[in-house]
This record gives structure tokens, sequence and C-alpha cells, in this order.
């Protein structure tokens, strides 16, 4: 398996747990370790009303795939719609994570056997993050896959969805598509009861559920889109946010309630700057933004 340059992260906001949870997380998966811990200052903790000098954000990888937790409260809470599918390499590994995500836990499918695999179950952890597991035939490309789930009033739209992905990011391609067949209602034929894409090179899998559920996506599970200039930054705001309501600090909603960060690469050099003076005023500036400005943040940061 090869090593993964990810332009996008996927970004999971928990209460309170991050630290427990990416602990959590590293000690079951091999290839895992924790990255760089960021804190609450005094204008982000205001904002926020978490406590000055608590975590923020932890950096983490997971099977070599790069994640971040975010303290955000409990605002927001995870459901399937977005779920990670996991490729194990034999059933033992595939049971051996199971019983660990389990603890706590409960089963949205059954660990079993299947007509797609001949070990698979979809587990919700302790925390609520999704996760399917499931025996891989051959090498997997990319051992963790992020996944889409469209119900509702979404259903019906995953095959838009990833059409609309792969015309804004570079390196993409649609690599599979598995529509229902006739006779599996509820799920009307020809929606996606699968489908797998690549955007910036990176794997994910999207599908149809026109099953009751009584979920959707929201913030809890946004995907962040590291940015190397503003005209990107731009670009990709432009194009992804549907939902003006939704837009504050970087973050935007797209058309089908998906929601992203668009951020630059600068904000966290300039936040992460070893004078707690200038960070602050990067971050209260920051706070003050939708579609974050790279020019008024380094503004900010020299205004000492």
């Amino acid at each position: 398996m090869t090593s993964l340059a990810q332009k996008i992260t996927p970004f999971l906001w928990f209460d309170n747990q991050a630290e427990e949870a990416v602990n959590f997380y590293t000690s079951i998966f091999n290839n895992s370790k924790v990255g760089n811990v960021s804190r609450y200052d005094e204008a982000s903790a205001q904002a926020s009303g978490q406590s000055a000098g608590s975590v923020l954000t932890v950096e983490f990888e997971i099977a070599g795939y790069k994640f971040v937790g975010l303290n955000g409260g409990p605002v927001f809470k995870f459901t399937p719609a977005i779920s990670f599918f996991v490729n194990c390499k034999t059933a033992d590994e595939v049971q051996n994570l199971w019983d660990k995500l389990s603890v706590g836990g409960k089963a949205l499918m059954p660990l079993d056997s299947y007509f797609f695999s001949e070990k698979y179950g979809w587990i919700e952890d302790k925390f609520g993050v999704s996760w399917q597991l499931i025996l891989s035939q051959g090498e997997a490309e990319q051992k963790i896959i992020p996944s889409m789930m469209f119900v509702g009033d979404g259903c019906g739209r995953a095959k838009e969805a990833i059409d609309f992905y792969t015309s804004l990011f570079g390196n993409s391609k649609v690599i599979s598509t598995f529509p229902y067949g006739a006779g599996q209602e509820p799920d009307k034929e020809g929606t996606l009861a699968y489908a797998d894409f690549k955007l910036e090179g990176q794997l994910f899998a999207a599908m149809d559920s026109a099953h009751e559920h009584r979920f959707t996506f929201n913030e809890a599970v946004s995907f962040m889109v590291n940015c190397n200039t503003q005209e990107e930054v731009d670009y990709f705001w432009e194009k992804l946010s549907a939902v003006p309501e939704a837009e504050q600090c970087g973050w935007l909603k797209d058309k089908f309630g998906v929601s992203w960060q668009i951020v630059p690469v600068a904000l966290f050099e300039l936040m992460s700057d070893p004078d707690p003076a200038k960070s602050q005023r990067v971050t209260q500036a920051m706070l003050q933004m939708k579609k974050i400005d790279i020019k008024a943040l380094e503004k900010a940061y020299e205004q000492g």
C-alpha cells in the first residue's frame, strides 16, 4: 500500500472527547500516531464557550490516513451519513477491530458474510463514529475510505454528487459504480448501491439508501481542503458553498448538505506562532471571517 499525500482531511467534531477518541483509535489500528495538538486561546475560548488552554484540535493518523479531531462541545452528533470503510487483509483483522470498536458501541449491520464480502460489519463506536469493516479481496489501494450515504431528500443524488466533486478537484475520477437493480425496493432501480471515486488521488465512496433514516449529513464530520493560495481558497469556496448561513470561519455546506472546510495552509502557520500575541490576533481575525482571507490574517499577524 503506497503512502498517501492527503489534500483532503476528514475532520471529526467531538463533544470534549477528542483526546480520548484519538488515543483509542491510535491504539487499535496499526501504523497510527498522534500528531500536533492545538489549544484554545482566549479569543477562541470565548467564541466557543470552551476553557482557555484546553485542547482544541488533535491531528492524528490511523493506518497511515490523516484525520483531525476537534473538541467543539455538544453541538453536533455523528451520524452514519458519513462513515469510514476499513479494508482488512484477513478475517482475523476484521474480527479484532470489530471486537474493539464494539465496546460501548452498537452494530448497524451485523458482522457476517454478505454477497459482496465474506466478512463485513458496520459498527458505530462509543463516540458515535461509524466504521464499515470489510475483508478485502487482494491488496487494497487505500486502507481507510470515507463514505457518504445519501438518504431522505438526498437519496438518489449520489451519482450527481460524485460527478460534481470529480469535476471540481484535480486528479479525480470515478472508479466504479454499482446501481440497484429492479426489485430492490425501497431503493429505486438505477440509484447507487455503491460507488467509489477519487478526489485529489484519494479514494472516497458513496451510496444511496431509500430506507427510513432519521439522520443526514451535518458538521460532525467535515472535509478539510488544504489550500496553498488565496486563489485556491476562492475557487473551492465559490464552487462548493451553497448555504450562506452555514458559512463561518472557513466552514461551508455544499448543495448536498456535506460540510467542508476551505483552509489555507498559512492559517495554521500563523496560528502556531510561538508568540501568543501574534497567534491570538490571527485567531481573532479568523473568527470574524466567513471565507478565509490570507492577506487579512497576515495583516493581523503583523500588527504588533
